[in-house]
């Protein structure tokens, strides 16, 4: 088999690897084979095995805003989370995917660049973050980034401008072509460290005082309808507090679904589908989920 042959080089691959290890949830069964590339190389590498041997592939991050289900992932999971270096070169900011959202926004700030002040409490990686135009408090990703760099399924490097990426809410161009995001630029803007920083702070106090950061959870579940905020809609529906097996909506932010210990996916996937089958009824509203929902259901 191609793909163990390259653990034979070094490469971290692993087999029947528990996701639930990765995962801000801890839940989620087991990848197939999982492996924790360390460079755009071993990317390639990985690739062209995973196509030898015909093994589905799926790629993720920082696992913070995803459900994996019960049943796990067939296949090669790249987990990218080894690929974290961050570069600043004057008001231009270089992240590899694997790098996390705050960790970069952090730098930026260090080095006394604004505009990554929005993502100083987004907990996913700059991959992910790319994937889903990721944002909070008034700010998204297609505000200040450049550029991204993708590998194609066909291992092919590739550079998509801010434009190219065709952004919209929680949604981008490498959502539709199943590319691999491996580095992003960020163009900032020089300002104040000290006042950049204190923003920082205050944003990331304000999100601890409002989201059940104490708790496991795979944080805001549902997009925003337009015209309507999620979390109210399900308090007056009743089901805030509502629970099932170890996944609970949760009492101190209506938009959040926490482990309260021992849950599994499918009690989350439960409980995502009772709230929206409540909410059609009561508003006649379809809530779409904004955590990503991956893997096979357990026999």
């Amino acid at each position: 088999m191609a793909l163990l042959k390259l653990k034979q080089t070094g490469i971290d691959i692993r087999e029947q690897f528990p996701l639930a290890e990765v995962t801000f949830t801890e839940t989620g069964g087991p990848a197939e084979y999982a492996a924790f590339p360390k460079s755009i190389t071993e990317i390639k590498q990985l690739l062209a095995a995973a196509a030898q041997d015909q093994l589905p592939l799926t790629v993720i991050g920082n696992a913070s805003n995803l459900i994996i289900k019960d049943g796990g992932i067939p296949g090669l999971v790249l987990i990218l989370t080894k690929m974290n270096v961050i570069k600043v070169a004057g008001p231009r900011v270089t992240a590899q995917a694997g790098a996390k959202i705050i960790d970069t926004a952090f730098t930026a700030a260090e080095h006394g660049l604004s505009k990554l002040v929005f993502a100083a409490g987004i907990p996913g990686s700059i991959g992910g973050g790319v994937f889903m135009n990721a944002g909070a408090y008034g700010g998204e990703m297609q505000d200040c980034l450049e550029s991204v760099t993708v590998i194609t399924q066909a291992g092919k490097l590739k550079v998509y401008s801010n434009h190219d990426m065709q952004f919209s809410y929680r949604h981008s161009l490498v959502q539709d072509t199943k590319e691999i995001v491996v580095a992003a630029t960020f163009l900032l803007v020089p300002g104040d460290k000290a006042r950049i920083l204190a923003d920082m702070i205050y944003l990331n106090a304000l999100r601890k005082y409002k989201q059940p950061l104490e708790y496991p959870s795979c944080g805001s579940v549902f997009k925003r309808p337009t015209g309507h905020f999620v979390g109210p809609m399900i308090i007056s529906a009743g089901l805030q507090g509502k629970q099932v097996g170890g996944a609970q909506d949760s009492m101190k932010h209506a938009g959040f679904i926490v482990n309260k210990g021992g849950a599994t996916a499918t009690d989350y996937l439960c409980l995502i589908h009772l709230i929206q089958q409540t909410i059609a009824q009561k508003y006649h509203l379809s809530l779409q989920t904004e955590v990503r929902i991956i893997g096979q259901d357990k026999e």
